[in-house]
Protein backbone atom coordinates (compact mmCIF):
# COMPACT_ATOMS: atom_id res chain seq x y z
CA UNK A 1 0.00 0.00 0.00
CA UNK A 2 0.93 3.65 -1.08
CA UNK A 3 1.95 6.25 2.07
CA UNK A 4 -1.01 8.11 1.35
CA UNK A 5 -3.54 5.48 1.66
CA UNK A 6 -2.48 4.34 4.97
CA UNK A 7 -3.91 7.67 6.82
CA UNK A 8 -7.13 6.90 5.54
CA UNK A 9 -10.07 5.01 7.62
CA UNK A 10 -13.40 4.16 6.77
CA UNK A 11 -14.87 7.32 8.05
CA UNK A 12 -12.10 9.00 5.64
CA UNK A 13 -13.13 6.75 2.59
CA UNK A 14 -16.52 7.44 3.76
CA UNK A 15 -16.44 11.03 3.21
CA UNK A 16 -14.79 10.90 0.26
CA UNK A 17 -17.22 8.89 -1.21
CA UNK A 18 -19.63 10.72 -0.76
CA UNK A 19 -18.42 14.24 -1.98
CA UNK A 20 -17.10 13.03 -5.18
CA UNK A 21 -20.75 13.04 -6.76
CA UNK A 22 -23.65 15.05 -5.85
CA UNK A 23 -22.13 18.11 -3.71
CA UNK A 24 -24.68 19.57 -1.62
CA UNK A 25 -25.65 22.95 -2.95
CA UNK A 26 -26.51 24.49 1.12
CA UNK A 27 -25.26 26.96 3.44
CA UNK A 28 -23.66 24.24 5.38
CA UNK A 29 -22.98 21.62 3.16
CA UNK A 30 -20.24 19.88 5.45
CA UNK A 31 -23.11 19.89 8.16
CA UNK A 32 -25.42 18.21 5.49
CA UNK A 33 -22.67 15.58 4.61
CA UNK A 34 -21.79 15.04 8.36
CA UNK A 35 -25.70 14.69 9.54
CA UNK A 36 -25.46 12.25 6.43
CA UNK A 37 -22.82 9.98 7.83
CA UNK A 38 -23.60 10.34 11.35
CA UNK A 39 -20.61 12.70 12.00
CA UNK A 40 -19.74 16.24 13.17
CA UNK A 41 -19.32 18.76 10.53
CA UNK A 42 -16.60 19.82 12.51
CA UNK A 43 -15.18 16.25 12.17
CA UNK A 44 -15.89 16.13 8.29
CA UNK A 45 -13.90 19.45 7.81
CA UNK A 46 -11.01 18.60 9.42
CA UNK A 47 -10.81 15.41 8.31
CA UNK A 48 -11.05 16.69 4.85
CA UNK A 49 -8.31 19.18 5.53
CA UNK A 50 -5.89 16.83 6.57
CA UNK A 51 -6.90 14.63 3.67
CA UNK A 52 -6.32 17.86 1.27
CA UNK A 53 -2.76 18.98 3.31
CA UNK A 54 -1.65 15.21 2.82
CA UNK A 55 -2.28 15.44 -1.05
CA UNK A 56 -5.05 12.87 -0.83
CA UNK A 57 -7.46 15.10 -2.23
CA UNK A 58 -6.66 17.05 -4.92
CA UNK A 59 -8.94 19.94 -5.31
CA UNK A 60 -12.96 20.28 -4.27
CA UNK A 61 -14.85 22.26 -6.70
CA UNK A 62 -17.57 22.00 -9.25
CA UNK A 63 -16.93 21.01 -12.91
CA UNK A 64 -19.14 22.61 -15.54
CA UNK A 65 -19.84 21.82 -19.05
CA UNK A 66 -17.75 24.77 -21.45
CA UNK A 67 -20.16 24.41 -23.93
CA UNK A 68 -23.18 25.05 -22.11
CA UNK A 69 -21.42 28.16 -20.10
CA UNK A 70 -20.19 29.77 -24.13
CA UNK A 71 -16.58 28.39 -23.81
CA UNK A 72 -14.98 25.93 -25.44
CA UNK A 73 -12.50 23.35 -24.51
CA UNK A 74 -9.63 21.18 -26.49
CA UNK A 75 -6.83 18.98 -25.17
CA UNK A 76 -3.31 19.64 -26.23
CA UNK A 77 -0.15 17.71 -26.59
CA UNK A 78 3.51 18.87 -26.95
CA UNK A 79 6.95 17.37 -27.82
CA UNK A 80 8.89 18.65 -25.28
CA UNK A 81 12.19 17.96 -24.66
CA UNK A 82 13.68 16.43 -21.46
CA UNK A 83 15.37 19.43 -20.40
CA UNK A 84 12.62 22.18 -21.06
CA UNK A 85 9.74 20.05 -19.07
CA UNK A 86 9.98 21.95 -15.88
CA UNK A 87 9.93 25.20 -17.92
CA UNK A 88 7.32 24.49 -19.93
CA UNK A 89 4.45 23.38 -17.38
CA UNK A 90 4.95 26.02 -15.54
CA UNK A 91 4.53 28.59 -18.94
CA UNK A 92 1.25 26.16 -19.28
CA UNK A 93 0.08 26.41 -15.93
CA UNK A 94 0.23 30.19 -15.66
CA UNK A 95 -2.89 30.19 -18.17
CA UNK A 96 -6.19 30.14 -16.29
CA UNK A 97 -7.92 27.88 -18.60
CA UNK A 98 -5.41 25.24 -18.65
CA UNK A 99 -7.50 22.65 -16.06
CA UNK A 100 -4.43 20.30 -15.84
CA UNK A 101 -1.29 18.87 -17.28
CA UNK A 102 0.08 15.57 -17.38
CA UNK A 103 3.07 14.27 -18.47
CA UNK A 104 3.45 11.21 -20.44
CA UNK A 105 5.57 8.15 -22.13
CA UNK A 106 5.67 9.28 -25.59
CA UNK A 107 6.93 11.37 -28.67
CA UNK A 108 4.03 13.59 -27.40
CA UNK A 109 4.74 13.81 -23.54
CA UNK A 110 3.28 16.70 -22.09
CA UNK A 111 -0.71 16.64 -22.67
CA UNK A 112 -2.91 19.54 -21.01
CA UNK A 113 -6.54 20.91 -21.36
CA UNK A 114 -7.35 23.75 -22.55
CA UNK A 115 -10.82 25.80 -21.81
CA UNK A 116 -11.44 29.78 -23.01
CA UNK A 117 -14.06 31.87 -24.11
CA UNK A 118 -13.45 30.72 -28.02
CA UNK A 119 -10.83 28.98 -30.34
CA UNK A 120 -9.04 31.55 -31.22
CA UNK A 121 -8.22 32.60 -27.83
CA UNK A 122 -6.94 28.82 -27.49
CA UNK A 123 -4.76 28.99 -30.63
CA UNK A 124 -3.88 32.76 -29.47
CA UNK A 125 -2.76 31.43 -26.20
CA UNK A 126 -1.49 27.96 -27.64
CA UNK A 127 1.06 30.45 -30.16
CA UNK A 128 2.21 32.56 -27.03
CA UNK A 129 3.03 29.44 -24.86
CA UNK A 130 5.25 28.17 -28.32
CA UNK A 131 7.22 31.68 -28.83
CA UNK A 132 7.62 31.93 -25.12
CA UNK A 133 8.92 28.47 -24.23
CA UNK A 134 10.59 27.65 -27.20
CA UNK A 135 8.38 24.61 -27.93
CA UNK A 136 6.60 24.80 -31.80
CA UNK A 137 5.26 21.32 -31.65
CA UNK A 138 2.02 21.52 -29.59
CA UNK A 139 -1.23 19.89 -30.89
CA UNK A 140 -4.68 21.40 -30.81
CA UNK A 141 -7.15 18.53 -30.22
CA UNK A 142 -10.70 19.96 -29.83
CA UNK A 143 -13.09 17.01 -29.34
CA UNK A 144 -15.80 16.30 -31.88
CA UNK A 145 -18.34 14.98 -30.30
CA UNK A 146 -18.44 14.43 -25.94
CA UNK A 147 -19.35 11.34 -24.35
CA UNK A 148 -19.56 11.78 -21.03
CA UNK A 149 -19.53 9.27 -18.21
CA UNK A 150 -19.84 9.96 -14.56
CA UNK A 151 -16.59 9.12 -12.78
CA UNK A 152 -17.11 8.26 -9.49
CA UNK A 153 -14.66 6.09 -7.51
CA UNK A 154 -15.38 3.75 -4.32
CA UNK A 155 -12.30 3.98 -2.17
Amino acid sequence: MSKTTTHMDAVDRAIINRIQSDFPIASRPYRKIARELQLEEKDVIARLQRLKQEGIIRRIGGNFSPEKVGFVSTLCAAKVPAEKIEQFTKIVNAYPGVTHNYQRENTYNIWFTFICPSMDEIERNLKAIAQISGVSDILNLPATHVFKIKAQFDV
